[in-house]
């Protein structure tokens, strides 16, 4: 009884290829933009205040990268994962991709956190009062906390698509990847009778002018 095996489906082929095209064009959306929003929002004002002095109140302000600067960092590490993602294979890639969101899980827990640290204005408010136990007075924060959020998760979707479908993307060509397998060398060419330079130089690498073999 013989045994007829199945050939692939093309249709079934060229809808996981473009799965992967779309999937891959998304997290590197989602990606580049997380880690601009992340990197703009901590250089915005996140928070402000009042400081009794002398004279009456003083207004404070702080700006993200004055509250924390773990956000910009992670948006840092998550662009070099993401391109990571398409220089390594197999476990490497794994790896690189669990990286990617958990960069864009830990800017989005600090960005939240920083809505609720008046750290940086309490400094401001000590140094402007002179006083090193003074605090900071109505203290309110702004929009730029939660963008900074939203942007490491979009980071974090863009590590969550290279787990899904990171195996079906495309790494970079091997071509240039030595893999220790020795080259063949080139066989040299017999000198030129027309010009001696080239059959004393032959000569004196041990070889026979002529190409026929060692001299």
């Amino acid at each position: 009884m013989e045994y007829v095996t199945a050939a692939p489906d093309p249709r079934s082929e060229t809808a996981s290829a473009r799965s992967g095209r779309r999937s891959l064009a998304l997290a590197l959306l989602c990606g580049a933009l997380g880690a601009a929003m992340a990197l703009l929002s901590t250089r915005q004002r996140w928070s402000q205040g009042t400081a009794t002095v002398a004279g009456g109140a003083f207004p404070l302000t702080a700006r993200g990268s004055d509250v924390t600067g773990v956000p910009a960092a992670l948006a840092i590490v998550g662009l070099a994962a993401l391109v990571a993602v398409f220089a390594v294979r197999r476990t490497g890639r794994l790896a690189v991709s669990v990286l990617l969101a958990l960069s864009g899980a830990g800017i989005m827990a600090t960005a939240l956190i920083g809505t609720r640290d008046g750290s940086a204005l309490d400094e401001q408010a000590a140094k402007a009062s002179g006083d090193t136990s003074a605090t900071v007075a109505s203290f309110t924060h702004t929009a730029w906390p939660y963008a900074a959020a939203a942007g490491g998760a979009l980071i974090l979707l863009a590590g969550l698509l290279a787990l899904r479908y990171g195996r079906s993307w495309p790494a970079m060509s091997g071509r240039y990847e030595r893999d220790g397998t020795p080259r063949p060398r080139r066989a040299a060419r017999p000198a030129d009778p027309d010009r001696p330079e080239e059959m004393w130089k032959a000569l004196d690498r041990g070889e026979d002018p002529t190409g026929a073999g060692p001299a």
